[in-house]
């Protein structure tokens, strides 16, 4: 198997983050109210939950180039089909819920689910839409994921937004007695499984949710879906770096960035 197949269905690291083992005890010193404590229990049993899934996935054999990944082959995307391609921003999982039926183009043989490149590609521009309205200081992104840390704090610095990446410290956006409290206006999350308590807290306080969504996420709880592989280092790598893109074109900026920007060199 290539460097590319891997890193077209990766999945997350098993390995702890070193700045959050122990860390619980004085987490909850700081942000914890009787109201997020519950929370944030259910929150980490689910992303514990998530990451048991995933290890018992089977690995893709990696895209082919002529892969059918979307009903229009004439649709107009951002980038050349074969780099979304590339990149496994099609690849799904084996699991399907009923909330990403309507994103997911086909099934291949070995049960994994493609999704539709063409919707991936509107959404990522609908997102952008909805983001150059906020002030960028009001936007929040998160990533526990590992390999969306990096892009996902890119995205944040192109676009002069926020970032909280790792493991979400509960009562980040609910406790205001907690010294790393704030309050944005719209939250950006990698993966509504991984993420769970920014996205729970964004409920609580009414801000809406843009997440990155994959073949077995449930989205009852997110405003707007940006159907991808959101556990591969380089679709995530592709997709935030299109969205930054695409926010800085719509607010005016002459800027723009190259996907190797968004690429984590690990």
């Amino acid at each position: 198997m290539t460097d590319n197949d891997n890193d077209a269905v990766e999945v997350v690291d098993d390995e702890s983050d070193p700045d959050t083992t122990g860390e619980d005890a004085d987490a909850t010193a700081e942000a914890t109210t009787d109201q997020t404590e519950p929370v944030a229990d259910a929150a980490e049993g689910a992303t514990e939950a998530a990451e048991v899934a995933e290890a018992e996935e089977p690995e893709d054999q990696g895209p082919t180039f002529d892969e059918d990944v979307m009903p229009d082959e004439e649709a107009d995307l951002l980038i050349p089909v074969e780099d979304y391609l590339a990149a496994g921003v099609h690849i799904g999982t084996q699991q399907k819920t009923q909330d990403m039926e309507r994103f997911i183009h086909r099934v291949r043989d070995d049960g994994l689910y493609v999704l539709d490149v063409s919707q991936t590609d509107s959404r990522i521009r609908t997102a952008a839409d909805f983001l150059a309205n906020y002030d960028p200081e009001r936007i929040l992104v998160t990533s526990s994921r590992q390999y969306g840390r990096f892009p996902a704090t890119k995205f944040a610095d192109a676009v002069g937004a926020r970032a909280r990446t790792g493991r979400f410290i509960p009562g980040t956006l609910t406790n205001p007695d907690y010294d790393g409290y704030i309050e944005p206006d719209v939250v950006v999350v990698t993966d509504p499984i991984g993420d769970a308590q920014a996205v729970k807290e964004a409920i609580t306080v009414g801000i809406p949710v843009i997440a990155m969504c994959d073949s077995n996420n449930q989205t009852g709880n997110v405003d707007l879906v940006v159907p991808t592989n959101n556990k591969g280092r380089r679709a995530l790598s592709v997709v935030y770096w299109l969205l930054a893109n695409e926010t800085l074109d719509r607010r005016g900026s002459d800027t723009v960035y190259a996907l190797d920007d968004f690429e984590d060199e690990i």
